[in-house]
């Protein structure tokens, strides 16, 4: 049964209601063109498939979907509209125009040869979907078989993913040879879990009460053949595939400008995932700018603890002394939910809109450990029924260290993604895609400010700390200069891991994974630091503006209470809220 239209906005008018059906029949159009982003949502209407990705005909529906949205929002007068609807107006338009601007036969071509990495592939997330502790529910045999169906529709669809890997390999297009040694490498850890140990037999190993015992039995069965018959031998396609054939015929270049349009496609991305029209150029001069300003905030910190000898020395100490690396995993996650207690205690001076969804602190799943990021946060549903929840990496424990835990904390659970993409979530006065879409710059820019509330919320007081917070920072500076300098200046991937080695402590390891995620992702690490200044910038605009009158919790409301918004739209929106606090 489809769902009803939300309400519009108080004082709402006829247009507005217009709006309102508008926005809801784009998003059933692309449930149903996407399933599987129901799922994430806990809607289970199409919880037994995935979607038709990588098929032509996904592609022109999406596209036509894309072009009557538009058309519709044109016959809506936008001075009509109540105050909320009118901002959403102009992020529903925001987005559309810029996803349509990617289906330009360039974009495409480049797009369609390279349709997945290691950082970006249904190999990536899939398997903790359908492992019983990620998005699917597993409450009733429904949910099992709907999990069996899905599963088919995986194999199926690695297959159409090497399909389109031939036909780049036909138009002369690859992915480079670092990021399919990746991809070969994460489908090797897949099979090589064999039939009990696999990812996809893991929710028949235990049952709830609701799935009677001859039910348990024949689906034990049903799931160790599919995983013997039909996904490891998928697996074992695709992975012979890049093994055998396309990585002997992979490019030895790293970034976009080394393909055809790819200087052109590249620019198209940093203004899809920035929400700001910027050139690589200024982006690059922006990042080094950055870099120096936070090295100066890097040797006070240095002095204050009394360390003897340059940055550089400083960065190996940091690096290499055992007092700051963790003894065990379990000592990990104790320090986690440490910090997590004491950031609590000071979140009401800061924040008087908190979401209701609970959190939970989780380590990284072990089939995706070895490439996955150091943090990384999975929305729960809206109704609470799945926490959010906080991945930390405990892969190479003695690379993982205790200075950077607080920053770490801050981004990625509270009160950074988990505030974010949890009020969103939760605000049913918002039209579904401003609830659970959003764009790049506003997401990671705002989990990157709520690193800069360190002081406010009560960590990093430790010189220590504050090191591992002006490192995360100066990640997110290196990442201008780098993928700038990767993908429209002809960086090489050693000449951009020994850039971020030599700025910042990080060791070799991350500095590593880092860069090949800026290989296989262009132009999205650029946003953390985009929305973070714009952020930052309009809060000092405020300050100046109010003076006294300034009040964090009803900056912070009004930053979050309608969503992720693209830079333009969220700076219209904080001046129109300056504006009504005077």
């Amino acid at each position: 049964m489809a769902q009803t239209a939300p309400p519009a906005s108080q004082g709402a008018s006829a247009e507005d209601a217009r709006l309102r059906r508008l926005f809801h029949d784009s998003d059933e159009a692309g449930l149903r063109l996407s399933p599987i982003g129901a799922l994430f949502r806990g809607d289970l209407r199409y919880a037994d498939r995935i979607g038709d990705f990588y098929t032509d005909a996904f592609e022109q529906q999406r596209r036509a979907n894309l072009e009557q949205d538009l058309a519709a929002l044109r016959t809506i007068d936008r001075a009509k509209l109540s105050r909320v609807d009118a901002i959403a107006y102009d992020v529903f338009r925001a987005g559309v125009q810029t996803d349509l601007r990617g289906f330009a036969p360039g974009y495409m071509k480049l797009d369609r040869a390279m349709p997945i990495t290691h950082f970006s592939g249904m190999q990536t997330f899939y398997p903790d979907v359908a492992s019983g502790k990620g998005a699917a529910p597993f409450k009733t045999v429904a949910d099992y078989e709907n999990n069996l169906k899905r599963n088919a529709q995986y194999a199926a669809t690695l297959d159409r993913i090497v399909a389109r890997f031939r036909e780049g390999l036909a138009n002369g297009i690859t992915e480079p040879k670092l990021v399919v040694r990746n991809m070969i490498g994460q489908f090797d850890a897949l099979i090589a879990e064999g039939v009990e140990g696999s990812t996809f037999t893991a929710p028949v190993k235990t049952f709830p009460a609701t799935v009677p015992p001859a039910d348990q039995a024949r689906l034990r069965a049903a799931y160790a053949a599919q995983v013997r018959d039909v996904i490891t031998p998928a697996h074992a396609r695709i992975r012979n595939f890049l093994r055998d054939t396309y990585l002997p015929k992979a490019r030895d270049t790293v970034g976009l400008s080394a393909l055809p349009g790819g200087a052109a496609y590249y620019d198209y991305l940093i203004e899809a995932q920035t929400t700001l029209p910027q050139k690589a150029e200024d982006v690059h001069r922006l990042g080094l700018s950055e870099v120096a300003r936070i090295l100066g905030e890097m040797e006070k910190q240095k002095a204050a603890v009394g360390f003897k000898g340059d940055l550089s020395a400083f960065f190996t100490y940091l690096r290499t002394e055992p007092l700051f690396q963790p003894k065990t995993k379990e000592q990990v996650r104790e320090d986690y939910e440490a910090i997590g207690r004491r950031v609590a205690q000071r979140i009401p001076e800061q924040f008087a809109l908190v979401p209701r969804a609970t959190l939970e602190i989780r380590p990284v799943p072990a089939f995706r450990e070895k490439g996955d990021a150091a943090g990384s946060y999975q929305q729960g549903t809206p109704d609470g029924a799945r926490p959010g929840i906080f991945f930390y990496n405990t892969y190479d424990l003695k690379n993982r260290y205790t200075w950077g835990e607080e920053t770490l904390y801050l981004h990625e659970a509270v009160p950074g993604h988990h505030f974010q993409i949890s009020l969103a979530q939760e605000n049913e006065a918002l039209p579904a895609f401003m609830r659970f879409g959003g764009n790049t710059a506003y997401v990671e820019g705002w989990a990157l400010y709520a690193e800069t509330l360190w002081k406010e919320l009560g960590v990093e007081s430790d010189p220590y700390q504050r090191m591992g917070g002006l490192n995360d920072e100066m990640l997110r500076a290196m990442r201008l200069v780098v993928d700038t300098g990767l993908h429209a200046k002809g960086w090489t991937r050693d000449q951009a891991i020994k850039y971020m080695t030599d700025n910042s402590p990080m060791p070799f390891s991350d500095a590593t994974a880092e860069v090949e995620r800026y290989i296989a992702n262009p132009a999205q690490a650029l946003s953390y630091k985009t929305g973070a200044l714009t952020i930052q910038r309009l809060k000092k605009k405020a300050q100046g503006a109010l003076g006294a009158k300034f009040d964090p919790r009803a900056f912070h409301a009004a930053v979050l209470d309608t969503g992720a918004l693209p830079m333009t739209v969220l700076e219209k929106k904080i001046d129109d809220w300056i504006a009504g606090a005077k």
